[in-house]
């Protein structure tokens, strides 16, 4: 029998948050407990709470949440700088590599076309939230390899993200090549019509912010005369939101549209303060009940039984590991980089969380990867993430 709504809810936040606490206290990413406190509740161990559709919903809004904070984490400026010189070089290595050898993975395994691009995009991607927190926690965010590998993250997840919105577009067609050919096209060019406006957006942003904190005055004059309550919150969301609707209006995933407009807010645009602001109960709705729902939600879609190809869990495990640590690795070294200096950077890009979840999670939900897929996928984020901490801490002792 299904237990009511607010029962499961109630499970689920507590249980998902004594694991996280567990795993904080073991210097891991909390997520990693609330994804197991999904798979103890769920199907695979206790059985007592089912992925309904109200789950679902709020799992949406965790989503949604949790890319608004990595776009909040990311300046365009940033990835500006990743796209110059020796920096895209490494970033293309680390990202095309890893994402030819997770395809390679799939097709090997006579898996379909499409479920294999996902496979590849997942093995691909590098979690910037959970790469800052790894590099804050060992001290290393100001150093010169810290610093790299924030950059090459942020290109990482805007890119993946980008060829996400692209993917499900193809998804509806019959997938033969003049109907993938025209798809492809199509949403290619939605892509670059939503790129062209964040582009000017983008541009009258920095037109704006030379005028001397003319968003930020602005803004706190319309805050003073409006008298409901949490304002600055309000008008930021119909800011993410707009971009979100006309991302779905194109056809494109919501999150696309979500991630790149809270990139565009900064400081310098409207203020320290306010930022701050919108920072942190941004985050507290997120990491204080959205987020530990949406990760646990993953533990309740994790159906260990589902696994029947072992050799392709490896594989997928396996390549994951060595393809993207090579990619940033050889990257580093043809822009000149020394080798401990290029293999820390490799070793930094290797942890998937967040973002490889979140993309995993939309395929699940779009029909384009099955159960036994997204549950190696799942595995493959843990595995990653749980281990390069431990890798990085030895690779940045070789560099000292």
């Amino acid at each position: 029998m299904e237990l009511p709504l607010f029962t499961n809810l109630l499970i689920l936040l507590v249980t998902a948050r004594i694991f996280g606490e567990i795993f904080e206290r073991c210097k891991q990413p909390a997520m990693i407990g609330e994804i197991f406190a999904g798979i103890i509740l769920g199907p695979s161990v206790l059985n007592i709470i089912h992925r309904t559709e109200e789950i679902k919903v709020i799992s949406e809004l965790g989503i949604f949440l949790l890319v608004i904070i990595a776009g909040l984490e990311i300046n365009i400026d940033d990835i500006i700088k990743s796209l110059k010189g020796k920096n895209i070089i490494i970033s293309i290595m680390a990202f095309f590599l890893p994402n030819f050898s997770g395809f390679l993975v799939g097709y090997f395994f006579g898996l379909q076309a499409m479920t294999s691009v996902f496979i590849g995009l997942c093995v691909a991607i590098t979690a910037l939230p959970v790469s800052i927190r790894i590099l804050m926690d060992l001290g290393k965010i100001n150093s010169e390899v810290g610093q790299k590998i924030i950059s090459i993250a942020i290109f990482d997840d805007v890119l993946a993200l980008s060829v996400l919105g692209v993917l499900l577009n193809i998804k509806d067609t019959d997938m033969s090549m003049l109907a993938v050919t025209k798809a492809g096209g199509i949403s290619l060019l939605k892509l670059f019509v939503f790129i062209g406006l964040l582009t000017f957006t983008y541009l009258m942003i920095k037109k704006l912010t030379h005028k001397s904190n003319y968003i930020e005055d602005l803004l706190d004059r319309l805050i003073s005369v409006l008298k409901g309550k949490e304002p600055l919150f309000a008008i930021f969301f119909v800011f993410v939101l707009l971009f979100a609707t006309f991302t779905e209006t194109l056809g494109l995933h919501f999150i696309v549209g979500a991630f790149f407009a809270s990139m565009l807010i900064s400081d310098s645009l409207i203020g320290k303060s306010n930022l701050k602001s919108i920072e942190k109960t941004t985050s507290n709705m997120a990491m204080g009940f959205l987020a530990p729902i949406f990760f646990a939600g993953i533990g309740l879609e994790f159906e260990i039984t589902s696994i029947h190809n072992i050799g392709l869990l490896v594989s997928v495990i396996l390549v994951s590991y060595v393809s993207k640590i090579f990619g940033g690795y050889f990257g580093g070294i043809l822009a000149g980089y020394g080798k401990n200096f290029s293999l820390t950077l490799g070793i930094g890009l290797n942890a998937r969380g967040i973002m490889e979840l979140v993309i995993a999670n939309i395929a699940y939900k779009a029909g384009l990867i099955s159960s036994e897929i997204f549950s190696i996928l799942v595995l493959m984020g843990v595995f990653t993430t749980v281990t390069t901490p431990v890798m990085l801490k030895q690779a940045f002792k070789k560099i000292e």
